[in-house]
């Protein structure tokens, strides 16, 4: 799982930070989506990946989008997004990442909490994901969230041969 730069605290706000709402990605919202994306990462998805994710059953991406009818001149579109997997009972967070503008505003934890819940609507028991070891503002993120450490994946960010945390979320 990659996040980059998650926000701090529920209740935090960023001063010109619009209002936000949260829901299911469009292909209307791809530009937005791969804004952030390029944005977050060192090595972005590509477009024709995020298209081939919003084809598949088991996996939802959620945007974290200003309302249309309280835009502010120059705050984009797309906020935020979290990606996840739905298999069987586990949901497995794949990406999360937030617009610069955006961090520390609390959306990334507003996108994980809306990721987790749907999840466990869906029937889910469990949460996983992988984050970067030295990724330390998510892995604050993961662990207030309720995550805990269960293991290593070693060289799991191959281009930067970096060692990823797996944390899991019982629920």
């Amino acid at each position: 799982m990659r996040a980059e730069q998650p926000d701090g605290p529920a209740g935090s706000t960023r001063r010109g930070l619009d209002v936000v709402e949260i829901r299911k990605m469009e292909a209307a919202d791809l530009d937005g989506v791969m804004v952030v994306e390029r944005q977050a990462f060192r090595h972005p998805w590509s477009t024709e990946l995020f298209r081939r994710e919003l084809m598949h059953d088991w996996s939802t991406i959620l945007v974290g989008a200003g309302r249309p009818t309280s835009a502010v001149p120059g705050q984009p579109a797309v906020l935020g997004f979290v990606i996840y997997w739905l298999v069987h009972d586990e949901v497995h967070i794949l990406n999360l990442a937030v617009h610069p503008v955006a961090r520390r505003s609390g959306l990334g934890r507003r996108l994980m909490v809306e990721a987790i819940e749907r999840g466990r609507r869906a029937g889910a028991s469990l949460v996983t994901l992988e984050v970067r070891r030295s990724n330390f503002p998510a892995l604050a993120l993961y662990r207030d969230l309720g995550f805990r450490p269960v293991g290593i994946r070693p060289n799991y960010y191959v281009d930067e041969g970096e060692d990823a945390v797996v944390m899991i979320l019982d629920l």
